[in-house]
């Protein structure tokens, strides 16, 4: 496990749905990446670090690491239960037999790290995302920096649902998100040790282009992260936001697009839930 120990601090009380985490369990596969293995964390690490945070569910997110591995995902989504959902990385020859079987795991979005890799090409974007949405309802999940949005946006304005990672990471990129965001695209409030700007005026800014957009995510276990997630960002966000606004943001906003209340529906159908298991 990483160096995330658990805090008494104060938090908000509001519920939080956590939009952004990473579960690195060492029994399933692993791929270096630029040289970089991560340590552990598991699912019973992730429960234990955000005891105090009031988190009813997430979003668990496949990394770089982890490349086209499914089988950690549905692993942590059992554990995790009902008010977990996946984000996956798929090839882009992916059946559609496969995607209708994560989809009835939980896992609800693809992700293109254009970032660090260990995902479908960039290339591939504007098909697979379409694909996964027609065949399963999923949205695609952008790891990128907002300083590379403009060779892309007209691609991602046409696609059916999208989000970006980490408020998109830069200040230079920071203009294009925002035209993004007036145009429907959610957006990460999370890896704010990621940024390069301050962190309450870019959640104004993109509330203000779209009250919808905001999704929260811890980012644990903060791998490669400058500094990595402390307790108080959750109240961060209720403070550069107001209760109304934060309140979408820390669970409202990413419940409906993750659509939770069909995984909820989905586990008490599961043969799983039926048996007992």
């Amino acid at each position: 496990m990483t160096d995330n120990p658990v805090s008494d601090l104060p938090v908000s009380d509001l519920p939080v749905f956590d939009a952004h985490l990473h579960i690195i369990d060492p029994r399933f596969p692993l791929i270096e990446n630029d040289g970089y293995l991560p340590p552990a964390f598991t699912a019973t690490d992730y429960r234990r670090r955000v005891a105090a945070l009031g988190v009813s569910g997430g979003a668990v997110v496949s990394g770089s690491f982890q490349g086209f591995d499914q089988s950690y995902l549905l692993d942590a989504l059992q554990v995790l239960g009902p008010g977990f959902v996946g984000v996956t990385q798929l090839p882009a020859s992916v059946t559609d037999d496969e995607i209708v079987r994560l989809d009835a795991a939980g896992v609800r979005a693809v992700r293109f790290n254009v970032r660090r890799g260990g995902s479908a090409s960039i290339t591939d974007l504007d098909a697979l995302a379409r694909r996964v949405h027609e065949v399963a309802g999923w949205h695609a999940e952008l790891y990128i920096d907002a300083r590379d949005l403009p060779g892309l946006a007209a691609t991602i304005e046409r696609l059916p649902a999208v989000s970006i990672d980490h408020l998109g990471l830069s200040a230079e990129g920071l203009p294009h998100l925002l035209k993004l965001a007036e145009r429907g695209v959610r957006v990460k409030a999370s890896g704010f040790g990621r940024v390069d700007f301050d962190v309450p005026s870019a959640l104004r800014a993109v509330a203000a282009a779209n009250p919808s957009a905001l999704m929260f995510g811890t980012d644990l276990p903060s791998t490669r992260a400058p500094r990595p997630f402390r307790d108080e960002d959750v109240q961060l966000v209720v403070d550069a936001l107001g209760t109304e606004l934060g309140a979408s943001a820390l669970s409202g906003n990413a419940r409906e697009f993750y659509r939770l209340d069909r995984r909820r529906q989905d586990h008490r159908n599961s043969p799983e839930t039926e048996t007992g298991r």
